[in-house]
């Protein structure tokens, strides 16, 4: 673990999913945590598998899909997370697109958090969920040094394979605190139970861990709910996001949503050259860098990009 200002090592655990529409909609307050503790603590996340291989497949594929559809919805209007204006269907297995995040950490931390990006952008801003290796590694292409041969190779490998499968067994472990939550939230968290009569962590969800004790944070919270359990594992830890003028967070994070620049910008927005994509939900907004590979950007995109004004 990393040691922290305080001498306290941290560890945060954060359960999440890349085609979760929860943890979609956390993006702006997990984004400005990790921003705030970055290189302070030991950030690990685990790969809950939330549609696995093993489900059984729709009797009525089109009903689920607009089932899912309206679901997604409801949670873009709590949380105003943008949403692809029209979704394909309900994602098959997230097992591709977990394998080739859990390999994109091989590469760093940066190419992690890029990868598991575009991967979430699939279901929510294409409307076309990375559930097939093909498409996983689809959506990670043209993103600026990451090594897509490397990343092939290593998410076929049996390596990372296990690397997941622990991670899917180590979120049906949840912690006796996330089997029963006090309400508050329009997504409090409490496990969930599995087919088997287990129960698996509901997402997202965030353990905070040290020396001092462990904090666990389920559902969808604010960030002062974040930043109060971690001041009980690590008080000298900062509780403020990071917040930075639009240019250089656009540069910094390449794809941002209103809520996120809401969040973890001042000043006024766009920046210049920002590229505007529209979504069912409000605006998704392009480094310009960023427009140049992006899937949404490019043909078959679901609404044409706008240069920002």
């Amino acid at each position: 673990m990393t040691v922290a200002a305080d001498g306290a090592r941290v560890e945060v655990v954060e359960y999440t999913d890349p085609l979760c529409p929860w943890s979609w909609a956390a993006e702006p307050v997990l984004r400005g945590l990790r921003a705030a503790l970055a290189g302070r603590v030991r950030w690990r996340r685990v790969f809950c598998v939330l549609f696995d291989e093993d489900d059984d497949p729709a009797p009525d594929p089109a009903a689920e899909t607009a089932w899912y559809a309206r679901y997604v919805e409801d949670i873009s209007g709590l949380t105003h997370a943008p949403r692809a204006p029209r979704l394909s269907r309900v994602a098959a297995s997230s097992w591709p697109s977990s394998l080739v995040a859990k390999a994109a950490e091989r590469q760093g931390g940066d190419a992690a958090d890029r990868v598991l990006r575009r991967l979430r952008e699939t279901v929510f801003v294409l409307g076309d969920p990375a559930d097939t290796p093909a498409l996983a590694l689809t959506a990670a292409r043209g993103l600026p040094g990451l090594d897509l041969g490397r990343l092939a190779a290593d998410a076929a490998s049996p390596a990372v394979r296990e690397g997941v499968r622990a991670d899917h067994a180590e979120a049906r472990r949840p912690v006796r605190e996330v089997l029963s939550v006090p309400g508050g939230s329009p997504h409090p968290g409490a496990a969930k139970e599995t087919a088997d009569g287990g129960y698996r962590y509901a997402l997202p969800t965030l353990l905070f861990r040290s020396p001092a004790g462990m904090r666990a944070v389920p559902g969808w919270r604010s960030y002062e709910e974040y930043a109060s359990a971690l001041r009980a594992v690590g008080p000298s830890l900062p509780p403020e996001p990071v917040r930075l003028d639009a240019a250089t967070a656009l540069e910094r994070y390449r794809s941002m949503t209103d809520p996120e620049r809401t969040l973890l910008t001042h000043g006024s927005w766009p920046p210049a050259g920002a590229v505007r994509i529209e979504t069912g939900n409000g605006s998704l907004w392009l480094h310009p860098e960023e427009a140049a590979t992006h899937p949404a950007v490019g043909p078959g995109s679901p609404s044409p990009p706008r240069q920002g004004l």
